[in-house]
């Protein structure tokens, strides 16, 4: 059965599609870890991998959805019947399920680090306090558990109105106010006194830091901000009529992506180096070093309230992309079954993600393979099931799909030049699984 709904708008679209890939990767991990990497080096790096792998794997994944403009599963059985590959939307469907399960974990920390800056529990500490309150935060089994569920409730509530009515709406009104809130952000920013050093660090590069590490991280950075490899970008385009361009599109996407990255840099790092703190802090450079960061600026705590709303936003427009592949895969495009799946598997995800929600508290003596249930989570979805679910749709569209229908689906809308086809062709083909092979060979140490 083909997709009912559409996008109202191309504008819609972008923005929805945008909103699922500049999520906890790009706000998040991007600036702690080009921090660790040397900063400019790895941003620059980060850009040319994303244009030589995002960008073909992304147009790749419209290709498929809009081509069957079926839910992910349908999609690959429509295009390639009597054969296995429709379990590659499955692999995605399993793969947002668990990846949504710890991601509203940090969903949850967020909603509470806006509460605890609304009400003044976070004015005037020291950096020492800081991370006592984050460790105080994450270790709350009870508080922990109750803001995953409210952050997985809005996402079941925004999801089960549909495409144009709910995730569309949302995200037209949650991607303006980020771009408003981080332009905000970065004005205040690189107004500080040593701001220059900053944002020297992260637009100049310095190829002397630049390690076979560096390069692999950039590569994997560009890979899992964009939403890749779990069929997301099928589900999404499958509601997105022929009139719309396809590369347009994912240049749009792709654009705005690496825009909101920079943006993401040019808000922290002048600010951590005017304060003299460290830009490789890891993980919790945005609940334990920003919060000091912003607490030594005047009026620090409402950039930091706007800092931390414009998190949310970003969380949750991917939020809503994990749970909308599930769920369309089992409506099937009835709006009644939408309902019932979307609160079936929303409940379901709140479930499977209270033991990596627990992970910091009661169970974080519990170990498997050594690793946290957080961690192991988070470990298989981004380093085993993200590059599969990749490679395998790198390979999918040249071997099932044929070229000439290829050229046909990308040039509705476009106009696409031969020329430019085939150099997306040739990197598809043969330079992405590359690519993407090696990530997974580091990744699992192999390598």
């Amino acid at each position: 059965m083909k997709q009912q709904e559409q996008w109202s708008s191309k504008l819609g679209f972008i923005l929805s599609a945008a909103g699922s890939a500049i999520g906890l990767g790009a706000i998040w991990k991007f600036p702690y870890t080009a921090g660790q990497n040397g900063g400019g080096a790895f941003f620059l790096i980060f850009i040319l991998f994303t244009l030589l792998l995002g960008l073909p794997l992304l147009l790749a994944e419209f290709s498929i959805g809009r081509t069957a403009q079926r839910n992910a599963v349908d999609s690959y059985r429509s295009i390639a019947p009597n054969t296995k590959w429709h379990w590659l939307g499955g692999l995605g469907m399993v793969t947002s399920f668990l990846l949504l399960s710890f991601y509203s974990v940090i969903g949850g920390w967020i909603l509470i680090y806006l509460f605890k800056a609304i009400t003044g529990d976070l004015t005037g500490l020291t950096s020492e306090e800081y991370a006592e309150v984050f460790g105080n935060t994450i270790s709350d089994p009870f508080m922990s558990v109750f803001v995953q569920l409210l952050f997985i409730l809005v996402t079941i509530l925004v999801v089960s109105k549909g495409i144009r009515n709910g995730i569309e709406r949302v995200s037209k009104f949650m991607m303006p106010a980020l771009f408003v809130l981080f332009l905000v952000l970065v004005v205040r920013a690189v107004s500080l006194d040593g701001a220059m050093e900053g944002i020297r660090f992260i637009l100049q590069p310095d190829f002397s830091k630049v390690t076979s590490s560096t390069i692999l991280n950039a590569l994997g950075q560009s890979f899992f901000t964009l939403s890749l490899g779990v069929s997301v970008m099928v589900t999404y385009s499958s509601y997105l009529s022929k009139s719309q361009s396809l590369p347009r599109s994912a240049v749009s996407i792709v654009g705005l992506n690496i825009f909101i990255v920079l943006l993401a840099g040019l808000a922290i790092f002048p600010a951590v180096f005017s304060f003299g703190l460290e830009p490789g802090s890891g993980p919790v450079l945005l609940f334990n070093v920003l919060p000091t960061v912003f607490s030594q600026m005047p009026g620090g705590i409402l950039f930091f309230i706007a800092f931390i709303v414009l998190f949310l936003f970003a969380a949750w427009t991917s939020a809503f992309s994990m749970l909308e592949i599930v769920v369309s895969v089992l409506s099937k495009g009835n709006d009644a079954k939408r309902r019932k799946w979307a609160w079936i598997i929303g409940i379901g995800i709140f479930i499977v993600g209270i033991p990596s929600t627990l992970s910091y508290g009661v169970l974080a003596d519990f170990t498997i393979f050594g690793k946290t249930v957080f961690d192991l989570a988070d470990y298989a979805v981004s380093n085993v099931l993200l590059p599969l679910g990749s490679l395998l749709i790198s390979i999918f569209v040249p071997l099932k799909m044929k070229k000439s229908d290829l050229y046909e689906e990308l040039k509705h809308g476009s106009g696409l030049k031969r020329g430019l086809f085939e150099t997306w062709y040739f990197l598809l083909r043969y330079v992405a699984p590359v690519l993407i092979f090696l990530v997974m060979l580091d990744v699992l140490g192999i390598y």
